[in-house]
């Protein structure tokens, strides 16, 4: 109530007062019920009521969205209650004080009856009446139905609308603070819709008490009139049916009004306007004003119709709709200035110059000439952002981190079919494609060539070409692999993520992991971080694991190894080391499936012998590979990898876990996608099966068996 108070204008009373002041006024609603009250008092009660009830229903007009007044169905109850300790009040009054005129209930009651009896009892009679079957039958009947309905979906949409959140939650696009917040907003929609289901049946509940009221009063007021006070029939009717009318109208317009409240709170959908702005945007239409006109403007001309009214209103909605359409043509020029607002930017002037323009902080983006700006474009079915957002999605379960999103701009400094991909402001990848064709890459027994482009396919190098989209059957029937362009855009991009993953997690990324395992192991997370190893100390292991794509998904075992590894004072590297055994499962098994072997390229021993020899030489423990030993070397790896690569299975390099970093280092400058293990790595559960040997003497002349 504290916050309601705040939005009825009460906010200067403070937190402490509004916590005073609302157990007392229930106290006072409760004793106005059984303490007679002096007749200035029930003016001012009268006139406090109608003055909530106006200030509730100006709250519920300008309110955006329902939850933002949840505290509506206390306030009406509160109202409710209000209402009736004042009808109570006023016929202690009117019965004892009713017989000596119509001013012994005070000026408000007597002001109403007069106003609306105008010298005839009947006419007051049925006014009041009219007054309490449109509250009724109408408005409370109908916010009523509309509350149970809407409070029935809503409780029934629950299970769907949890579901989407961990949905949304598992794929990244929320992170657990906003999940958190999803779930407490769908639980007080459920616990509002309810509420106003039952809130609504006080207004029912007090229009009938209204009726009641007034019977008694009319009723009780003619015989205590004509029996104890010895009054005439007409003297009787004059006092107590004015009385009686106008304190009947003085508790229907305050119920009236929170009755309309009610309705519109519950048949108020959500939007970024209060209800006069959305009614307005929503029948602010030109299009249907000027048929409007015309319409009004041919009754006009009908004989025996009141002409000059109806050319009135069809010169109003034709000028009506003539400013609407010229508001509707202006709005596509203020459209990039309104866009602009909403991104934060200002138009800048020709001689000035933007931050926005300068500068870029999205992580990854991609830059695209404007021939591919119809790759994105979603009124032509741009498939492209659809595309990477798939590519994200996957690189996130894979590395066991929520990927971050991927920006795609345009760049007219770029050639038409050119696009650029750029982790920070680094260029890391570039080519071109061509949105009107497809990429066939041949396959292994394709000897045939088609014309068109000849090319380098972005992401692992191979030739490709470039043929229009009618070549398509004649390019899989001779043993190409046909891909569209898309495709070859998105699996460049998906390249670059899974090379540069280890600068795309920070430590803001790592501390929403470490949250969402505290959901589960709280004394985990507790103990370890920032204790025994400090946030950015983590950030840069689970980075230099990510260096080598090892996936980080099992937070839980890198803590619990790492509390183990707390005693050692390891170095960043050495800690990311040490915890590739517990890890390396988690590679192996996106390389291979557990029921195949695991293929494996090896070292001869004497050619590791050599090289464990190399490091042990080093003062810092690295490998001194003479340029020929280094060329043989990497040539002879990579051939042995794509010789696997081609038979359908991706092989990993064994070496002795004393050189597998300095090797790795290496090679993986070279040869991206190689993993490369220490033996002690090699889970225990699984076969190998060694497709290459890399052997040498002293010459350094190496061979592959």
């Amino acid at each position: 109530m504290n916050m309601t108070l705040r939005r009825l204008g009460f906010g200067a009373i403070g937190d402490n007062a509004a916590t005073i002041v609302m157990p007392i006024g229930i106290l006072a609603l409760v004793a106005m019920m059984v303490l007679p009250l002096p007749v200035l008092l029930l003016d001012t009660f009268f006139i406090t009521n109608i003055l909530v009830s106006l200030l509730v229903l100006m709250v519920a007009l300008h309110t955006y969205r329902p939850l933002e007044f949840s505290s509506f169905p206390s306030l009406l109850l509160i109202a409710t209650v209000l209402r009736l300790g004042l009808n109570v009040a006023s016929t202690r009054v009117i019965l004892t004080e009713g017989h000596q005129g119509s001013a012994s209930a005070g000026q408000v009651i007597e002001a109403f009856g007069e106003f609306v009896i105008a010298g005839n009892y009947a006419v007051g009679i049925f006014v009041f009446v009219i007054l309490v079957i449109i509250n009724l039958v109408v408005i409370t009947k109908g916010a009523g139905r509309v509350a149970e309905v809407s409070a029935r979906f809503t409780l029934d949409a629950m299970p769907g609308k949890q579901m989407a959140i961990d949905a949304d939650l598992n794929a990244g696009v929320l992170t657990n603070d906003q999940a958190k917040e999803r779930r407490e907003e769908i639980a007080q929609e459920s616990e509002f819709y309810g509420a106003m289901d039952g809130a609504s049946k006080f207004v029912k509940g007090d229009a009938i008490a209204g009726i009641l009221i007034l019977v008694i009063n009319l009723l009780g007021g003619l015989i205590i009139g004509l029996l104890q006070y010895k009054l005439s029939f007409e003297q009787a009717a004059e006092s107590y049916v004015l009385l009686s009318i106008g304190d009947g109208l003085v508790a229907q317009i305050p119920s009236l009004l929170l009755a309309i409240a009610t309705a519109i709170i519950v048949t108020r959908v959500s939007t970024k306007h209060d209800m006069a702005e959305n009614i307005g945007l929503q029948i602010g239409l030109s299009r249907a004003w000027l048929p409007v006109s015309a319409v009004l403007l041919l009754m006009g001309f009908i004989p025996g119709m009141p002409n000059e009214l109806f050319l009135t209103a069809a010169l109003f909605a034709g000028a009506t709709g003539y400013l609407l359409k010229r508001r509707e043509q202006a709005e596509p020029d203020e459209m990039a200035v309104l866009e602009a607002a909403a991104e934060g930017e200002t138009p800048a002037a020709p001689d000035q110059i933007n931050l926005a323009d300068v500068t870029d902080n999205s992580p990854v983006s991609v830059q695209l000439g404007y021939g591919l700006i119809e790759m994105v474009d979603e009124d032509t079915g741009g498939p492209l952002i659809n595309r990477i957002t798939g590519i994200r999605k996957q690189v996130s379960r894979a590395l066991g981190f929520v990927v971050p999103p991927v920006r795609v701009r345009d760049d007219m400094s770029l050639g038409a079919n050119d696009y650029r991909i750029r982790i920070g402001q680094t260029i890391v990848g570039e080519d071109k494609i061509f949105p009107d064709r497809k990429l066939a890459i041949p396959g292994d027994a394709t000897n045939i060539k088609i014309s068109g482009i000849e090319v380098k396919d972005p992401s692992f190098g191979m030739d490709a070409i470039w043929i229009e989209r009618h070549q398509e059957a004649e390019a899989e029937s001779n043993g190409y692999v046909v891909v569209e362009p898309e495709s070859v855009l998105a699996t460049h991009v998906s390249q670059v993520m899974y090379k540069f993953a280890h600068e795309l997690v920070g430590q803001d990324d790592v501390q929403r992991l470490l949250d969402n395992l505290a959901q589960t192991s709280p004394s985990l997370v507790e103990s370890v971080v920032p204790k025994l190893v400090p946030l950015h100390a983590l950030t840069g292991i689970l980075s230099e694991l990510l260096t080598e794509r090892v996936p980080i998904s099992d937070l839980r075992k890198i803590l619990e190894t790492l509390a183990n590894l707390a005693g050692r004072n390891l170095s960043i590297a050495d800690s990311a080391e040490a915890l590739r055994p517990c890890l390396a499962g988690l590679l192996v098994q996106q390389i291979a499936p557990l029921n195949q072997p695991l293929p494996v390229i090896t070292l001869s021993s004497e050619l590791e012998h050599m090289l464990i020899s190399m490091s042990r030489q080093s003062a810092d423990g690295g490998l001194l590979l003479d340029s020929h030993l280094a060329e043989r070397l990497i040539k002879s790896v990579a051939e042995a990898s794509e010789r696997s690569s081609a038979d359908g299975r991706q092989a990993i390099m064994v070496v002795s876990p004393q050189i597998r970093r300095q090797l790795s280092n290496v090679l993986r400058q070279h040869i991206d996608d190689l993993a490369v293990l220490g033996f002690t790595e090699l889970p225990d559960n699984r076969k190998i099966n060694v497709v290459a040997t890399i052997s040498g003497a002293d010459d350094a002349k190496l061979e592959e068996k």
